[in-house]
């Protein structure tokens, strides 16, 4: 069982790291959820100003409220429109969380101008403080949901010393009752609690997403991330006219290795190949298990180079002998790679599989060791 110190650093450590490609994934079709549920919350929080006007409060404070929501309104679809885009852009969440944070801020400060008391005892427009926190639990990023819980907690906080500062007299309203600072220092708590909160579900969250989506044995991304991630990647370069290249590769005789050494060897010699490959690929060329000894590959490039590119990593892995064990004859891992190309061959993920397995097969017949672009004839 993990104590709290474990589970703390653990957070601290995922503070560190880059999000992988599966969290950012996640984390775009989070995005676009919050920017639809703000679309939605905006139309029905035009509703507030209008129950505040009808159960008898001021109209600078209705008009405050309803100033508020329809810049939410407006600006909501800039943000969906954005979202929903097939570019992704990673400053996103951070700065529409903090759209979310400022936009209530800004209510407040209206508020302040019209009656300084219900710039601090509102509780229906304080409260969108927390929806706006736990909002960013939708969009899996740790470090998105601290911004926002810091932000909220400055910016209310700044309001309440400026309203205090400017004050004539004693803050006190027959609507809204007396402000006191022991009421503000309760809300400043909730705020860094729930802000806590939320970033425990993030974590936990991200946890499970990674477990789900990786291979346990070599840390790659799964088959999870091959029938969800790969398709979109595939049909955004056929909507952007580009060019990918899909490999498959196979561990060549690994049975052998299994049935010679044992299944502990057989594991130690995937990690071994998985490892040595991975050091020649960069971040946009995702590497993914497919299942037993065999990978996809997806490159950003046109066959001819693509295929230039798994001929270095086969020659690499090739020279750098698998040692099953201290003092062990080294043994010499190949790899046999079928390639084919969106859109010369194929436009879509599955027919781009079929066709770079055709080519595996080729490979495997004519010898293993070497990499097939081309069908036979």
């Amino acid at each position: 069982m993990s104590t709290l110190s474990d589970t703390l650093g653990d957070l601290a450590a995922a503070l560190r790291e880059r999000p992988d490609d599966i969290l950012l994934e996640v984390a775009a079709g989070g995005e676009l959820l919050v920017a639809r549920l703000r679309a939605g919350l905006a139309v029905l929080l035009l509703g507030l100003p209008l129950l505040n006007h009808l159960a008898g409060g001021p109209m600078r404070e209705t008009l405050a409220g309803l100033a508020g929501v329809v810049l939410v309104l407006v600006l909501s679809h800039v943000w969906l429109r954005l979202a929903g885009s097939e570019r992704r852009r990673s400053w996103l969440p951070a700065v529409s969380s903090a759209f979310d944070v400022s936009v209530v801020s800004l209510v407040l400060v209206l508020l302040a101008f019209i009656n300084p008391v219900a710039a601090l005892n509102s509780t229906v427009v304080w409260s969108c403080y927390l929806l706006a926190i736990f909002a960013t639990a939708l969009r899996h990023d740790l470090r998105v949901t601290l911004m926002a819980g810091a932000l909220a907690l400055l910016q209310s906080a700044l309001i309440w010393l400026a309203v205090v500062a400017t004050a004539d007299g004693p803050l006190v309203s027959a609507a809204y009752g007396e402000v006191s600072t022991g009421t503000q220092l309760q809300r400043i708590v909730l705020l860094i609690a729930v802000t806590i909160v939320t970033t425990l579900i993030v974590f936990r969250t991200q946890r499970l997403t990674r477990i789900s989506g990786t291979d346990g044995l070599t840390g790659l991304p799964n088959r999870t991330y091959l029938n969800t991630r790969l398709p979109h990647l595939v049909a955004r370069a056929r909507a952007r006219g580009e060019t990918l290249s899909l490999a498959l590769i196979d561990l060549d005789n690994f049975r052998h290795i299994n049935a010679e050494l044992g299944h502990l060897a057989g594991d130690r010699a995937l990690r071994h190949a998985v490892r040595v490959l991975r050091q020649e690929l960069a971040r946009e060329e995702p590497m993914i298990r497919a299942g037993g000894e065999e990978f996809v590959l997806l490159l950003r490039l046109p066959v001819g180079a693509a295929w230039e590119r798994l001929e270095a990593l086969r020659r690499k892995l090739e020279s750098e002998p698998f040692v099953p064990e201290r003092g062990a004859e080294p043994r010499k891992l190949t790899i046999s790679v079928g390639l084919a190309n969106c859109p010369q061959d194929a436009n879509d993920l599955s027919g781009l599989m079929k066709r770079a397995d055709l080519r595996l097969r080729l490979a495997k017949r004519a010898g293993r060791n070497r990499v097939v672009a081309r069908d036979e004839g």
